[in-house]
């Protein structure tokens, strides 16, 4: 108790509190014990109760303070006087206490919540004005009494603080919150808050440099959104065809604000995703069991035994792609995506259930190593998407890059989840991907996502057509055809010093070919009864004029020329005499057919050498453009001046300077 000597005492859990605080009392010659309470003298400062008493934990320090009804009954008093500093002091400490849901029931049962509605009403002091309304929404905060039954008087008087302009920050501020509640209490408070609270001021709000008046504006106006039916969505039509679709771009400034209400928007969710599944919740415990329901037609699982019941669990926990099946609620702890990602499986099984166990029974039925994980995709790709959406991320002060689609989604990460999760599979199977391949897999869909939205599509319908048409081989596309640029080796300039060079880069490959047809190659031979048992080496002559080939043994390595017999003329009919061979690897094979379309005149045109030419290209460009690095490349050379109508211009040095 402030001013004496603490007390350490052996809290008896058995004990009445009242007992407790009457020894308490007796400890400090107290009278009067009812007329005290205890109270938390650190952190929250909450009024000890029978039913809270079991959290007190050990070493936690108490004070002995006024009983809450008398506490409540002295305020009750003190908000009345005619004093005006003690009807001030009065309202400052309920603004603080009220916090504490005992003594608001306290409070609350003397009508003093609607003693303060009174006063907003009548009063036009500023200075109580703040206390007033921050004391009215902690009590109405705890849910004791309904938000219905305030007047109509009330309500515009709370909207002329919002209507008005700047003047005290936290009387607006705390306006906007009881707003807030209103609009989210009941159908017909939303009815009129909506009346009386112009879309014009909420904007104006959004326009203000105070970020917590902008933070309850933009919950204001998320609450109108939301409680508005199908057949009343102006505020939502508003953003989106009066800013959004207008015909002229949408300003800096307001661009910026339509990302601040997405981000704080959005940033509803952030709880969800900080939060751990509880493996001990019977509800979430339920959602993961109705997943794995929804996936698989089961036998009826009460006719099995407990074991049994258990070894099909696991097993078909595994086919959903959770990694502990055995316990599949271990997969969900990690934070992000926590119960966010839970939420976006459910809400992908329930809304769209054909989709889904499609996925589930189509991976369920491919190879271990090549189906694709359902449960282990969708908990990272949550998480993708909360960090695209910048979920948990304060809105920056700067960033103005919104997504239009958000305006016209109520769910947006839920939808957005339900096409990249079946993106996800189309995309695993073009990548042919195995389990090993699930990072490279995460990384293109990411890519198709951002590149997708980047677009800045407005509808889902449009998200949905181009992130499919985004395939994989499309992606690798534009990663080449990036490269290319950042290396500048699209500009046109570049292009036509690569058409220079590629001919004397063609001879050099063709050097090459013939160079190696001459070191020669061993190849395996055919029988006539298919057999491939005996070998036979070939090699051009230095002049290039006939083949020598001969048989030889497997030991043999780079036999003479004079030790291969015999001889082929290039340019023998074919019809009467040919040469079988079987190249023992792709290389050689494109080495002897670039060689031989070489000496029969004819253009090279295996993939080796398309993609050698490549490499040569690519290096020499380089080589020549190294002076040039950091100098941007003009498309195209620049204008060369007509000549001077004459060329008198020579510099008479015999004359003397001035």
């Amino acid at each position: 108790m402030p001013g004496a000597y603490p007390q350490l005492i052996q809290l008896d859990q058995k004990k009445p509190l009242s007992a407790v605080i009457k020894e308490v009392c007796d400890g400090w010659n107290l009278p009067g014990p009812d007329n005290f309470a205890l109270q938390y003298a650190d952190g929250v400062q909450t009024y000890i109760t029978e039913s809270n008493r079991l959290d007190i934990k050990n070493g936690c320090i108490l004070r002995l303070t006024k009983a809450p009804g008398r506490c409540a009954e002295d305020l009750f008093k003190g908000i009345q006087s005619s004093d005006s500093g003690v009807r001030c002091d009065s309202l400052k400490e309920l603004a603080s206490v009220s916090t504490d849901v005992t003594f608001a029931q306290e409070f609350i049962s003397r009508n003093g919540h609607l003693l303060l509605v009174k006063i907003v009403e009548d009063s036009k002091d500023n200075v109580i004005m703040t206390h007033t309304l921050t004391g009215f929404m902690e009590l109405m905060d705890h849910g004791i009494v309904s938000w219905e039954n305030l007047s109509s008087v009330f309500i515009k008087k709370i909207a002329s603080f919002v209507n008005a302009k700047p003047t005290d920050a936290s009387i607006q501020q705390v306006s906007l919150d009881i707003l807030e509640s209103m609009v989210l209490s009941s159908y017909g408070l939303f009815l009129q808050v909506k009346q009386e609270v112009t879309m014009e001021r909420l904007i104006a709000h959004l326009q203000v440099t105070n970020q917590q008046i902008q933070t309850k504006a933009m919950a204001l106006l998320m609450a109108l959104l939301q409680t508005a039916g199908d057949s009343d969505r102006q505020k939502r039509v508003y953003l989106l065809q009066n800013i959004i679709h207008s015909s002229g771009s949408v300003q800096d400034e307001m661009a910026h604000y339509l990302y601040v209400l997405q981000s704080v928007t959005l940033n509803h969710l952030e709880p969800r995703m900080r939060t751990s599944l509880d493996c001990y919740s019977q509800e979430q415990r339920e959602i993961l069991h109705g997943l794995r329901q929804a996936a698989f037609e089961t036998e009826s699982e009460n006719s099995l035994s407990h074991e049994r019941r258990r070894s099909l669990c696991a097993k078909e926990f595994k086919k959903l792609g959770f990694s502990n099946n055995s316990n599949p609620g271990q997969d969900l702890v990690r934070t992000p995506p926590g119960l966010l990602a839970l939420d976006t499986m459910f809400y992908f099984a329930s809304r769209y259930p054909d989709a889904y166990s499609r996925f589930v029974l189509e991976n369920s039925s491919r190879e271990d190593k090549h189906e694709c994980p359902f449960a282990r995709s969708s908990i990272q790709l949550t998480l993708i998407l909360c960090e695209i959406l910048r979920i948990g991320e304060p809105p920056s002060e700067t960033r103005s890059d919104y997504h239009p689609i958000f305006f016209s989604q109520d769910r947006l990460l839920e939808e957005l989840f339900c096409i990249c999760i079946q993106l996800l599979n189309k995309t695993w199977k073009e990548m042919r991907a195995t389990q090993e391949d699930f990072d490279k897999v995460m990384q293109v869909v990411r890519e198709q996502i951002t590149r997708t939205l980047s677009s800045k599509p407005t509808s889902l319908e449009l998200f949905k057509n181009k992130v499919n048409a985004l395939n994989y081989s499309e992606i690798l596309k534009l990663r080449q055809t990036e490269r290319l640029h950042q290396e500048e080796t699209l500009a046109p300039p570049v292009l036509e010093l690569k058409e220079r060079l590629k001919p004397e880069l063609l001879e050099l490959i063709r050097q090459q070919r013939l160079n190696r047809l001459c070191q020669g190659t061993m190849f395996k031979k055919i029988s006539s009864r298919r057999r491939q048992d005996k070998l036979w080496y070939c090699r051009l002559s230095p002049n290039h004029k006939m083949l020598h080939y001969g048989d030889v043994e497997e030991d043999t390595d780079n036999p003479p020329i004079e030790t291969l017999q015999k001889k082929s003329d290039i340019t023998y009919d074919v019809e009467e005499y040919s040469l079988n061979f079987i190249a023992p690897s792709r290389t050689d094979f494109c080495l002897w057919t670039d060689g031989l379309s070489v000496l029969l005149g004819r253009e090279m045109s295996s993939e080796s050498m398309r993609s050698e030419l490549e490499i040569l290209l690519s290096m020499e460009i380089k080589l020549r453009l190294l002076d040039l690095e950091n100098v941007p490349i003009p498309d195209s050379a620049p204008t060369v001046p007509k000549p001077p109508s004459n060329y008198n211009f020579c510099y008479d040095f015999s004359q003397t300077e001035q």
